[in-house]
């Protein structure tokens, strides 16, 4: 319906749209790719030394390994904020990687600045179009995005208390969505942990700061009362971020 679309794309503004939208104007579930490296005739692979088409396949790595490898078509990826892989600055410390690594704002902080400086709530409208681009286009890479997306909002803690507007919009974003999915959706059929359960265990948590304004603490609880009601999800279970957590140091940093 009308009012369901609203609700799903409010944050969306043409502007928004043109700037994550591909460069083709097309959105595909599977993107175009073309291979890296001309591979078609013989003499093409024996320059990167890759075996004839019909020599005996030893292993599944070696199958893998003689597979093309693939990039892309320009133009036809959606254009979404390139999110940090590493969650902490350059010349960090020991104590800093951790604390980083908890409270993920200084990535958060990455990922404004790079497009929302001016405005941070527009950073709402690349959740949204990410939610949609999988919801009606079954774009998968689009799921991904907006699941690491949410999970470095959720677990930006210091970031709650200084962007209380986004985050009060960033639950409403969310109840809408949630209505769209049923309850097992995002259950890891191996380790059958919920990664959206535990995400805002996370992100309920730190709602009850004191630092975090009354309405955005008001709102949060009405949002975990429903889902609780509604899918019979546990957010008081003793979340992963209480057991000790193991940080890989960068190359050459020491712990005195």
């Amino acid at each position: 319906t009308l009012k369901k679309w609203v609700s799903l794309t409010s944050f969306i503004s043409e502007a928004a749209m043109k700037k994550l939208q591909p460069e083709s104007g097309q959105i595909c579930a599977f993107s175009e790719v073309l291979p890296v490296a001309a591979g078609r005739h013989t003499r093409d692979r024996a320059e990167q030394r890759l075996p004839p088409f019909d020599a005996e396949c030893r292993s599944y790595a070696e199958g893998m390994a003689r597979l093309p490898q693939m990039k892309p078509k320009a133009g036809t990826e959606i254009r979404f904020t390139e999110l940090p892989k590493q969650m902490y600055p350059d010349g960090a410390t020991p104590e800093e990687i951790t604390r980083h690594s908890m409270d993920l704002s200084y990535a958060l902080e990455q990922v404004i600045s790079q497009r929302y400086a001016s405005q941070p709530l527009d950073l709402l409208a690349e959740l949204q179009f990410a939610f949609i681009c999988f919801l009606i286009g079954n774009v998968y890479d689009a799921f991904e995005h907006w699941k690491r997306l949410l999970n470095i909002l959720c677990r930006s803690e210091d970031a709650i208390g200084k962007y209380q507007d986004l985050y009060i919009n960033l639950i409403s974003v969310l109840y809408h969505q949630l209505s769209e999915i049923p309850a097992d959706f995002f259950v890891d059929i191996i380790s059958q942990d919920n990664f959206l359960t535990s995400t805002l265990q996370v992100f309920f948590s730190c709602t009850c700061s004191a630092a975090v304004d009354g309405t955005l603490r008001k709102k949060a609880e009405k949002f975990k009362a429903h889902l609780t009601k509604k899918f019979k999800w546990d957010f008081e279970a003793e979340p992963d971020d209480c057991a000790p957590v193991v940080v890989e140091l960068p190359e050459g940093v020491q712990v005195d």
